[in-house]
């Protein structure tokens, strides 16, 4: 990562992503920088040029509620985004670190998980380390080398562009979370080890992570490709553990009926049957340095 500021990081992004014609201004003429320039936020925010640059440029740390306000306003970020913006704002003594052991997951959980037999389930940590998964989520991810870090299987595993059928709107949002938790924890090791990583090895995970767009993982379709079963629609929800707000479970579901559902029986005799076989439920997560 930069050594700059996040939140420094983050305004030069979103103004670079704003034509003059988003936000009701002139688009004529040559332009030196690509997006807005810093004097036009500036005037749309109501704030002075040089205290707007202070802003980016990391030097103004404290700006108040209001101004921050005015900002998102001034960039047309969304609510996520004005979120996020806010909490980058915040002193480094004001964030939530997480607590020790915060990848361990409650038996309930895991007992939980085992419930669905018929519904592929998993548990993601903040950088989306998969910290536990049922029998047939790993069935239906068989086709990875590793089921342990959603965004090493998207951008790194050589499955993950046929697996994953609209690959490049799932790369989007699998950047779009990792950069959300980042915004909850900057100064997490993890999110740094594994985003560090990726931009390394990713061209693409790195030109995405530079956009810094933000967004949680939601109720949202998801269409993907099995190498034993083939495609595959699936509806895809998130919900935060309580207890532990930094885990997420996803479920994996299938219209009744449908050709999904099936698919999902066939993975599941498969399984019993030990063909989909893994040596863990828990993963570690830690699948980064020889990928």
């Amino acid at each position: 990562m930069s050594d700059s500021t996040p939140m420094g990081e983050f305004l030069r992004a979103r103004r670079g992503a704003l034509k003059p014609q988003d936000v009701g201004l002139p688009g004529h003429g040559r332009r030196r920088v690509p997006g807005l320039r810093r004097e036009e936020v500036a005037m749309l925010a109501g704030v002075s040029s040089d205290y707007y640059m202070r802003l980016e440029q990391g030097r103004e740390t404290s700006p108040s509620p209001q101004v921050i306000d005015a900002v998102a306003a001034a960039l047309h970020l969304e609510d996520e985004a004005r979120d996020h913006l806010r909490r980058l704002t915040r002193a480094p003594r004001e964030r939530r670190r997480l607590p020790a052991g915060h990848d361990r997951i409650s038996p309930q959980l895991l007992q939980l998980l085992d419930s669905w037999p018929d519904t592929p389930a998993f548990v993601l940590g903040p950088a989306l380390d998969v910290l536990a998964h049922n029998t047939l989520a790993a069935a239906l991810h068989s086709g990875f080398q590793r089921f342990e870090n959603l965004a090493c299987m998207v951008f790194l595993d050589p499955a993950g562009g046929t697996f994953y059928r609209d690959w490049e709107k799932v790369a989007n949002s699998c950047v779009a979370e990792i950069r959300t938790a980042y915004g909850r924890d900057p100064d997490s090791p993890r999110i740094t080890e594994v985003v560090d990583a990726l931009c390394m090895k990713s061209s693409e995970f790195a030109a995405l992570w530079a956009r810094h767009e933000v967004k949680r993982k939601t109720q949202q379709a998801k269409y993907l490709k099995h190498p034993e079963v083939g495609a595959l629609e699936i509806q895809v929800s998130a919900f935060t553990v309580n207890g532990a707000p930094h885990q997420q479970l996803v479920v994996y579901q299938a219209e009744p009926a449908s050709a999904t559902a099936a698919a999902f029986v066939e993975l599941r005799s498969g399984a019993d049957r030990g063909e989909f076989a893994r040596t863990e439920r828990e993963g570690s997560g830690r699948a980064l340095s020889d990928t």
